[in-house]
C-alpha cells in the first residue's frame, strides 16, 4: 500500500471513529439540561464525567463538520446554565456540595442519582469540560461570552480545601448519609487532572502539599525491560492527558527520572501490547494486534471451568496490566486513546479491531468491551460482548484522537490560566510552560 494511500484509509477510519463517538453525545443527551446518559441502559442516571467529556467535545466536533457552531453554544449553555443554578448543599437530592457535584444524576431532575458519592475526581473532569468550552467560544458575542462567565463561575464556586478534610490528600468523595469516604486520592491514578485544576484556583486551592502527598506513593516498575509509573488499568494513563499535553513539561518526579508524563503512558501502552502478546494466563485471542486492558465492563461475577482451567470472570472492574486483574476483557476504545501515545502499535490494532467488526451496525462504533474466552452463547462466534456503550469511553475517543491529529484540545488548554497555575504549583517546568511564561501568561 502506497503511503498517500495509507494516510487516506487512515483518515477515513479515525473520521470514523470520531463521526460514531461524537453521536453519542448528539443522542444520549438530555437537550433541556445538558446531561448525558452513563451508559446505554434503561432508566439509567447521567455521568458528571460524561458531561465534562461532552463539554470538551463539542468544540472538535465544530472543528470536525459534526455539529454546527451555534448547535454547540446552544448545547454548552444549556449545560453550564443548568450546574450554575442547580442545587447545592447538605441535603440528599441535590445536585452538588461545596461545589463539587455527585457522581450520577438524574437524567431528568439533575438531581443525585443512586444514592451515589460527590465525586471530587468526576466534578475535575466536568470541569475541564467546562474551562475547555470557555477556551474555545471566544468571540464577543453574548453567548459565548456567558459561556466564559459560567465556566468561570462555576470553578471559582469549588471549595478544594474542603474536600482535603483536614489533611494533605483529596478525598474521593463524600455522602450526606455518612461523610467522607475512606479513600483519598494517592499514587499515580486518574487524578492527576483533580489536583491540578485543584492547585490553580483563586479562592480556597488546595494546599501546595497535597501534590506531594499525592504523588509520595507512586510505584516505579520495570516490566519487560520498560521502566515506568504503573497504574494497572489503561485509562489512568489516558484521561488526564485528554486535555493538557504533557510533552516536555515534568514535576520533581519526572525530572528525576528523566522523562515526562507522557513518554510514561507511552511506555505503559507499550507494556499493555507486550502483555497481550505474552499472554500469561493463556486468555484467548489475545496478541499483538489484540490488547487494551483496562477499567470496564465485563460478563460479570462468575468462576468458570473453562479448558480444564477455573476462570475468575468479572462485571465492571479495573482491569489492569501486568497485576490484574484479568479475565480476557478487552476494551477497543482504550487503545484508540492511546493513540498520540504509539500510533505505530495502535493503529495496526485498530485496523485489526475495525476488521473483526466490532462496530457492528450500532451508530456509537466500537463496543466497548468483548471477552474471547468467556463462553459467548447469544453474543455469538465473538465470545461475550457488552451490549453497552458508556459516556466515559465514547469522550476519550473523540479527544485522543483529535489530540492526535490536531492537537485541539491541547492548544487550547494551553491557554487556560488555571491549568498554567496548577502546573507551576505542582512544580512542572520546561517546554510550553515556560514558553506561557514568557509571552506573559495570567495565572490569576
Amino acid at each position: 500500500m502506497s503511503r498517500r494511500r495509507s494516510l487516506r484509509t487512515e483518515a477515513t477510519l479515525l473520521d470514523a471513529l470520531q463521526r460514531e463517538a461524537f453521536n453519542y453525545f448528539l443522542h444520549e443527551t438530555n437537550p433541556a439540561n445538558g446531561l448525558v446518559l452513563d451508559k446505554t441502559a434503561a432508566d439509567w442516571p447521567a455521568s458528571i464525567a460524561a458531561v465534562g467529556l461532552a463539554l470538551s467535545c463539542y468544540p472538535v466536533g465544530v472543528e470536525r463538520g459534526l455539529i454546527a457552531r451555534d448547535g454547540a453554544i446552544q448545547i454548552t449553555l444549556t449545560t453550564l446554565r443548568f450546574f450554575a443554578r442547580s442545587a447545592q448543599g447538605p441535603e440528599p437530592d441535590a445536585t452538588g456540595y461545596h461545589g463539587f457535584y455527585y457522581h450520577f444524576l438524574d437524567m431528568r431532575s439533575g438531581r443525585r442519582a443512586m444514592d451515589c458519592e460527590v465525586s471530587t475526581v468526576d466534578t475535575a473532569l466536568l470541569l475541564a469540560g467546562a474551562l475547555t468550552a470557555a477556551e474555545y467560544f471566544t468571540r464577543e458575542t453574548a453567548e459565548e461570552c456567558e459561556i466564559r462567565e459560567l465556566a468561570d463561575a462555576l470553578y471559582r464556586r469549588v471549595d478544594w480545601q474542603w474536600a482535603q478534610n483536614g489533611e494533605a490528600a483529596v478525598a474521593q468523595g463524600w455522602q450526606p448519609e455518612t461523610g467522607f469516604v475512606g479513600y483519598r486520592y494517592q499514587g499515580y491514578d486518574e487524578a492527576l487532572i483533580l489536583y491540578l485544576l485543584g492547585l490553580g484556583a483563586p479562592e480556597r486551592p488546595l494546599t501546595v502539599e497535597s501534590y506531594g502527598a499525592w504523588a509520595s506513593s507512586y510505584a516505579w516498575k520495570r516490566i519487560y525491560d520498560i521502566e515506568f509509573l504503573c497504574a494497572g488499568p489503561l485509562f489512568t494513563h489516558q484521561l488526564s492527558h485528554g486535555w493538557i499535553d504533557f510533552r516536555g513539561i515534568r514535576d520533581a518526579e519526572m525530572r528525576d527520572k528523566g522523562i515526562d508524563y507522557f513518554e510514561n503512558s507511552r511506555r505503559a501502552t507499550w507494556v499493555q501490547q507486550r502483555y497481550a502478546m505474552d499472554n500469561p494466563l493463556g486468555l484467548r485471542g489475545y496478541g499483538e494486534h489484540a490488547w487494551g486492558i483496562t477499567a470496564s465492563d465485563g460478563p460479570g461475577d462468575a468462576t468458570l471451568r473453562i479448558d480444564g482451567v477455573d476462570r475468575r470472570f468479572y462485571d465492571y472492574v479495573a482491569r489492569g496490566v501486568p497485576f490484574g486483574p484479568d479475565d480476557g476483557t478487552l476494551a477497543p476504545w482504550a487503545v484508540v486513546a492511546s493513540l498520540p501515545f504509539a500510533p505505530e502499535i495502535v493503529l495496526p490494532t485498530i485496523e485489526s479491531y475495525a476488521r473483526r467488526k466490532l462496530r457492528g451496525e450500532h451508530p456509537y462504533g466500537f463496543k466497548s468491551t468483548f471477552n474471547l474466552t468467556f463462553p459467548g452463547g447469544a453474543s455469538g462466534p465473538r465470545g461475550w460482548v457488552s451490549p453497552y456503550h458508556f459516556g466515559l469511553n465514547q469522550g476519550p475517543i473523540m479527544l485522543m484522537i483529535e489530540n492526535y491529529r490536531s492537537g485541539l484540545i491541547w492548544e487550547l488548554m494551553r491557554g487556560c490560566p488555571y491549568l498554567i497555575a496548577g502546573l507551576k504549583r505542582a512544580g512542572f517546568t520546561g517546554g510550553w510552560l515556560e514558553d506561557s511564561a514568557a509571552s506573559g501568561a495570567s495565572t490569576t
